[in-house]
């Protein structure tokens, strides 16, 4: 299969997890996060060294604190979603292939790692992660023949 993006290498473990800082989210999560610190730092200082101003500044801090905070909540919500999905995803996959669900004392991140490998080796390596335990390096390491993501955005 062709890769959407004729410019995109052929993934493997090694560049699996490059971050694309010409990606849209990325960039706006870099720049949420770079204003969310100055706007912090910047009514810190302003409680500190302002004496008449406290509780102005104090409530700017506050909310800035919340701010700063719910974005990592929140940030945690969309991650926890899309585990979700992903477990669902390979749940599904392993069902069309073995017409079994994936064990239940898979974790997460195993599957997670696992929705890399293609159809030949996932059942095999799916049921040797949950036997000896693997992490998701371990079994990313194992994988032979590897399945590419090409529905990046």
């Amino acid at each position: 299969m062709k890769n959407k993006n004729s410019k995109m290498k052929k993934q493997n473990y090694e560049n699996h997890s490059t971050i694309n800082y010409l990606n849209k989210i990325q960039i706006f999560h870099f720049i949420c996060m770079a204003v969310l610190m100055i706007v912090s730092a910047g009514n810190l200082a302003y409680a500190v060294y302002n004496a008449n101003g406290r509780l102005n500044a104090s409530t700017c801090l506050l909310i800035s604190i919340l701010y700063f905070s719910g974005y990592f909540v929140f940030r945690g919500f969309s991650l926890r979603a899309q585990d979700r999905a992903i477990r669902a995803e390979e749940n599904l996959r392993h069902f069309v292939l073995t017409g079994k669900l994936l064990d239940k004392n898979l974790k997460i991140s195993q599957i997670i790692a696992l929705r890399f490998a293609e159809d030949q080796e996932f059942i095999t390596l799916a049921q040797r992660a949950l036997d000896e335990k693997l992490n998701r390096k371990e079994i990313k390491l194992t994988i032979q023949i590897w399945k590419e993501d090409t529905h990046i955005s």
